[in-house]
């Protein structure tokens, strides 16, 4: 029997033949057999990514192209459709398809008061959400990853928009969709260059030529950069960061989805694929950890005044990309994938938390509204906890590894980096703990009828909870750091591979000694506790439940940065196309086109005007014509 590498286009199709028959079979299907195709078909690809992250993992395993046929083959350019199976798209499969099994699970019953049809299309557009990450993970070249990352944007679009006939939610879902291809067309052009410089998109191709290059060549940083214009928009960063708060408007478990596992690490994904040509770009390098390092910052300064449920967690998502692309800025790139793996565990874990407190309070959204849930949700009130736990970077939950592992990264790259992100970590841990204890603590302080209504959600959506929790909880130990133990960061090892030519090249960083960093370690878990314990106290007792003022409505108003973007973008861009549809589409081209008609029409009607059906008129004129013929004759 062949290895089941070769059959790794299993995976991705297990999803598409769901999205098939969820998508051209909606009307004739009952809600149950929706469910069961749509979470069976993507359980059939996280138990084939489980058979295949078995095989990555034994020792020498080096990375397998899969070409399933020729996709452009012209003279002097082939690109195979093929899959490149490795450590990295490996590890990237089960997080994929592992959380996105759950949040189907989840989705079967959160979203069963649907109507059958609208169910069925609610699941087709989740598996092929996964179908089209999938295809944007296994990819041996840039074109097949180009694909699925179209394909993430369109199925956000749908699934933002969900519910298509609230305005609002179309507007959020069109937002989000123009901004990704902002990001897309700085991608294309990046792809454009690629093939200019090395006449290939094939990864292995690509990055043994670019090896030959010396650091800092300009080629590269023009490819890299442009590269990152993509990443800004698909994960969510500074500038194009603003869609994905608004993405809230589709229904929970696809904010867990997009959130959490898929579509916002996608830019992740990239950068650490081409991370040699990242190596060899010092100067992207360094605008790739600045530039997240201000989103970290941003986001979760809005966070700590946001009073919707999903709106705190969402920025709560854009902080948490920033710390992974600080990671990847300083050459990280196994602790920002690591960071990737803990946080899809714990972020969707609390949307999926968030989604049972809404379903249990009727669609309330407002945590100025909750309060003293903690008793009647007992299964999700101890699961969230986890995930705020996780999040904050408390030892020995998963979120402490993988965010100590960047911030020692930054800290040996630059202090400054290390501060500022310590900063960022305080907040986190503040803005969660403010959400759980105005959420879970205190009294309850919404109105009779809810109160009354109140109670744990079905098991479809706390068991996804449990599971969820237990992974925020222990993942975190496959990437025990070296202070703890020598060479037990079980997950560097598995990565090293696909890193390897990247390690090779960088300059050995300045080495902090262990009592450092033991030191750096108790005070700023010490100071994590400190924010922790504030918030609890505080909004347990004194939760916020008026409207922001002063600098906090700043914050509440999200930096007015929306506003800003449409005083100075969208309302110039509107008046600028207003001119150009009045004075160049109306009177320009419309004008010469609907001329051109109305000369011909005029002409016709002076024509008509010779046929006038007086015989003498028509001697008159024959008369003329043959003069006119003997004057050329003669003169001419």
């Amino acid at each position: 029997m062949k290895n089941m590498v070769d059959y790794i286009w299993l995976v991705p199709l297990f999803p598409l033949i769901g999205f098939l028959i969820n998508g051209l079979g909606r009307k004739g299907l009952s809600k149950s057999v929706s469910g069961i195709i749509g979470s069976v078909v993507v359980l059939a690809s996280f138990v084939i990514s489980l058979l295949v992250f078995n095989e990555t993992r034994a020792d020498g395993f080096t990375p397998v192209t899969v070409t399933l046929f020729d996709f452009i083959n012209t003279a002097g350019l082939t690109i195979p459709f093929a899959f490149q199976v490795d450590q990295l798209s490996a590890l990237f499969l089960l997080i994929i398809t592992g959380v996105g099994f759950l949040i189907h699970v989840y989705s079967t019953s959160y979203m069963s008061d649907e109507q059958p049809q609208h169910y069925a299309r609610y699941f087709a557009y989740l598996n092929l959400f996964v179908f089209s990450m999938l295809m944007l993970v296994l990819g041996a070249n840039y074109l097949i990853m180009f694909i699925g990352w179209e394909g993430v944007g369109l199925c956000s679009y749908l699934l933002i928009g969900y519910w298509f006939k609230n305005t609002e939610y179309g507007n959020a879902a069109r937002k989000a969709f123009v901004m990704n291809r902002i990001g897309d067309l700085g991608f294309l052009l990046g792809l454009f260059f690629i093939l200019q410089q090395f006449g290939t998109l094939t990864y292995i191709d690509v990055f043994n030529q670019a090896g030959a290059l010396s650091s800092g060549d300009t080629i590269l940083v023009v490819i890299t950069l442009l590269l990152f214009v993509g990443a800004t928009g698909k994960s969510a960063q500074i500038p194009l960061y603003t869609w994905l708060p608004d993405a809230m408007a589709g229904p929970t478990p696809v904010s867990a989805l997009i959130h959490a596992a898929t579509m916002v690490t996608a830019g992740i994904y990239m950068i650490a694929r081409s991370n040699i040509l990242y190596t060899l770009a010092p100067v992207s390098q360094t605008v790739v950890a600045v530039v997240g390092l201000a989103t970290a910052i941003l986001a979760a300064t809005i966070a700590i005044k946001q009073t919707d449920i999903k709106k705190v967690l969402a920025y709560s998502t854009v902080s948490q990309l920033g710390y992974m692309f600080v990671g990847l800025g300083v050459g990280a790139y196994t602790g920002a994938v690591f960071h990737v793996m803990t946080h899809a565990f714990f972020k969707a874990l609390l949307f999926l938390g968030a989604g049972s407190v809404i379903h249990a309070m009727h669609h309330e959204q407002d945590i100025r509204k909750m309060g003293g849930l903690a008793k009647k949700l007992p299964i999700t009130h101890a699961t969230f906890l986890v995930g705020c736990i996780a999040i904050a970077g408390i030892f020995p939950l998963s979120g402490f590894f993988s965010k100590d592992e960047i911030l020692v990264h930054a800290l040996q790259a630059n202090t400054i980096y290390y501060i500022i992100g310590l900063i960022g970590a305080l907040m986190t841990a503040f803005y969660m703990f403010r959400l759980y204890a105005m959420t879970f603590r205190g009294t309850f302080r919404g109105t009779h009828e809810q109160e009354h209504h109140l109670h744990e959600s079905p098991w479809q959506m706390t068991m996804p909870l449990i599971v969820l929790a237990v992974l925020a909880a222990v993942a975190g130990f496959v990437g025990i750091p070296e202070l703890f133990s020598p060479n037990a960061h079980a997950l560097q090892h598995y990565l090293d591979p696909v890193f390897a030519a990247s390690t090779a090249r960088v300059e050995a960083a300045h080495e902090i000694n262990h009592s450092t960093e033991w030191m750096l370690l108790v005070v700023s878990q010490a100071l994590i506790l400190a924010a922790i314990i504030f918030a609890w106290t505080h909004f347990s007792k004194k939760p916020e439940t008026g409207e922001a003022t002063g600098f906090g409505k700043v914050l509440a108003n999200k930096w007015y940065v929306d506003e800003l973007y449409d005083s100075i973008i969208t309302k110039p861009l509107n008046a600028f196309g207003n001119i150009l549809n009045r004075f160049v589409e109306k009177s320009g081209i419309d004008g010469l086109v609907n001329g051109v008609g109305k000369s011909v029409q005029w002409g016709g009607r002076q024509l008509r005007l010779l046929q006038s059906g007086q015989v003498g008129t028509y001697i008159l004129w024959m008369v003329l014509g043959i003069l006119v013929f003997f004057v050329i004759t003669l003169f001419i």
